[in-house]
């Protein structure tokens, strides 16, 4: 008989947008009646941009003839969206990439769950709290993270709290790391780092020989000046940074799916004989094996994104967002909640009122409001106290949302 991995038996109930989902449903059945308005999960509601349907269009009719099919691709990606990105996201900026440490794949999910494949169960994981949940349940899944608390943390895992006191800013680790999640601008809090404040991680990681996961999904929502949209701006970052990317949030690929991951030839990690190697040749090897490419038509698309109707159109879709994000903000500021991020990303992170917790709020949104948001303990135990609501509605939604919200007054005379 197989035997089951058991971390897998460790992660407590199912994944934190399939709860929320459940609840939602269970509303509607009771309240068929109610309007509900979604933003909670991240998911783009604009259609593909015109420069992307057009590439997609053409890439098709290539597929339909003898001389433009495309089988098997390479597993790296192709050569001329590795070219692409190298320039439009790298050297545009003056960093110097090599499309050869470019992977391109289906989405930074994807990327950022199979990475942890690469350590042994050994490492000792660090991660902002509250954190996207995939960075920490993969590594449940790889057998890192200790045992549970039935509270939110992870006995192996080290915690890096981030709260209205320190400005959601995390500080360096007391007890050293082997591996450190960032993400920046941060999912879901919104902060972003100044150049001198990441370069205190990239100093830490070199001089402790950590390694820096730095997921940058949400770099096109940056709109302040000293923010670096890549870690790879910051001196001696190619030694110690790995960093993921994806087409989902700035040019609406979530539904086409397409990702990059940029593994340095200089960014090694330990081997069991005390041996320092290098982890592309490892990155490179495992998506050879487990996967078969992104494919050829979604590369395509993901090209056209670097033309100038597609850097247009990515500007378009974020200052859509954007827009949103300003009315969150102001709708309830208005209400007088604590509200933060919403500058430099698509997510509105809050602090719930009167002391209330997390999913108290969540049921308060939806039964008074019938608005969606995100429970802020579901990102971890600092997430206690906080909500998320994000940007990626429709103007109308959003403004009805927060018409809602102004119409009841304060919050302190909701109704809840």
């Amino acid at each position: 008989m197989a035997q089951i991995n058991d971390d897998y038996l460790k992660l407590p109930g199912s994944y934190l947008f399939a709860d929320i989902a459940h609840k939602v449903n269970a509303f509607k059945e009771n309240h068929p009646e109610m309007e509900l308005i979604r933003l909670g999960i991240g998911d783009v509601t604009r259609p593909l941009p015109p420069s992307v349907i057009k590439a997609l269009h053409k890439a098709v009719d290539e597929q339909a003839t003898a001389e433009g099919f495309r089988g098997y691709g390479p597993e790296q990606g192709y050569r001329f969206l590795r070219e692409a990105i190298a320039q439009g996201d790298f050297a545009s900026r003056g960093v110097e990439i090599d499309p050869d440490d470019i992977f391109v794949s289906d989405g930074a999910k994807c990327d950022l769950g199979n990475f942890q494949e690469l350590f042994g169960r050994g490492n000792v994981i660090a991660v902002t709290d509250p954190v996207y949940p995939v960075y920490v349940d993969s590594n449940v899944m790889g057998g890192r993270a200790g045992t549970f608390d039935g509270k939110g943390s992870w006995s192996g895992i080290v915690y890096l709290p981030c709260s209205a006191e320190n400005g959601f800013v995390p500080s360096l680790p007391l007890k050293r790391p082997d591996v450190i999640y960032l993400c920046l601008p941060n999912n879901p809090t919104g902060t972003a780092l100044s150049r001198p404040e990441l370069q205190r991680w990239v100093d830490y990681a070199r001089g402790n020989q950590c390694l820096i996961l730095f997921d940058a999904a949400y770099e096109a929502y940056i709109r302040e000046d000293g923010i670096p949209h890549s870690i790879y701006e910051l001196e001696g970052a190619k030694e110690v940074a790995v960093e993921f990317r994806s087409f989902s949030k700035p040019a609406g690929f979530t539904g086409l799916r397409c990702g990059y991951v940029v593994v340095p030839e200089t960014v090694k990690a330990r081997a069991a004989d005390g041996r320092m190697l290098p982890l592309k040749p490892l990155w490179n090897r495992r998506q050879t094996t487990k996967y078969n490419g992104c494919p050829y038509i979604v590369q395509r698309a993901a090209e056209a994104v670097y033309s100038p109707e597609g850097r247009q159109d990515v500007r378009d879709n974020v200052g859509y967002y954007m827009e949103n994000a300003s009315t969150i903000r102001g709708g309830l500021q208005a209400a007088g909640l604590d509200v933060y991020g919403g500058v430099n990303a698509p997510y509105i992170w809050l602090k719930t009122p009167g002391g209330m917790d997390s999913w108290r709020f969540f049921e308060a949104l939806l039964n008074r409001f019938g608005i969606v948001g995100t429970p802020g303990v579901g990102f971890g135990p600092s997430g206690e106290g906080y909500f998320r609501l994000t940007a990626f509605g429709s103007h109308e939604n959003t403004r009805k949302a927060m018409r809602r919200i102004a119409d009841a007054g304060h919050w302190s005379e909701w109704k809840i």
